[in-house]
């Protein structure tokens, strides 16, 4: 399905549940995003956590070793892909194409759940599995149509994907413009929180070159006008409107 004469129409925010990185470091929101277009196709943004750890909790922990990272503290059933799609009275089957930010366990955990064709960098996609934590790797790619971008990539008017390397070596952002005159950068965790680049990216598998697509986040964001939505800023999380409500 091509999207090349579609226009976005509206963005709405998923919640894809609460982590708390270690304690008293931070508690952040996993977000996805669904796209919809004035033709009525729908766009999905990331796919949040396993269900698993809704099904059967302790059996994930023991498979991915998250523990030693941190803990969900917030994760239902409302909370995985189907519970927030079900919020909009849609399934994943309801979904024309999703875009994969990055391999990570909170952005991949639900990507089998899809049938359709999923954008991502062909860098992230050429990972034998995905990266998603750690040493782990228990996810395969699943048996999906993957149309696989280099360079920046407009595939409707209003979504534009940016190649964002450095978090991982394949990461991809987008630039959206929103209807209302409202510019945005979803930067995901090409900038996953305000203070990163002054810490020096210690998150990213590349530093420098996280440092590199900061730098052109930020640039891109002044030159559209643009706000950045960074992937996971404790600031930014409380504030944003969620599903069923749509981003005004």
């Amino acid at each position: 399905m091509s999207f090349t004469d579609h226009r976005l129409a509206r963005m709405t925010v998923l919640d894809f549940g609460l982590f708390d990185v270690g304690p008293g470091t931070r508690t952040i929101g996993i977000p996805g995003f669904l796209l919809e277009t004035d033709r009525g196709a729908r766009i999905l943004v990331d796919t949040g956590f396993d269900p698993l750890y809704t099904a059967d909790p302790a059996a994930a922990k023991i498979r991915d070793g998250l523990s030693r990272f941190g803990r969900l503290i917030d994760f239902s059933a409302r909370q995985t892909l189907p519970g927030q799609l079900a919020l909009l009275g849609l399934t994943p089957a309801d979904i024309d194409a999703a875009i994969l930010t990055h391999g990570h366990i909170d952005h991949v955990g639900a990507l089998s759940l899809l049938d359709c064709p999923v954008y991502m960098t062909r860098t992230e996609r050429a990972e034998p599995r995905p990266i998603y934590f750690g040493q782990a790797r228990p996810l395969a790619w699943p048996d999906l149509s993957y149309i696989l971008i280099d360079t920046d990539t407009r595939i409707a008017r209003g979504i534009t994907l940016l190649p964002t390397p450095g978090h991982t070596p394949g990461h991809l952002s987008l630039l959206l413009a929103l209807p209302v005159g409202q510019n945005l950068i979803l930067a995901a965790d090409a900038i996953n929180r305000a203070s990163e680049p002054d810490e020096g990216f210690a998150d990213a598998m590349d530093p420098i070159a996280a440092a590199q697509s900061a730098n052109r986040l930020t640039h891109l964001a002044q030159q559209h006008g643009a706000q950045i939505l960074y992937g996971h800023e404790p600031a930014q999380w409380p504030l944003w409107p969620k599903a069923p409500q749509p981003w005004t």
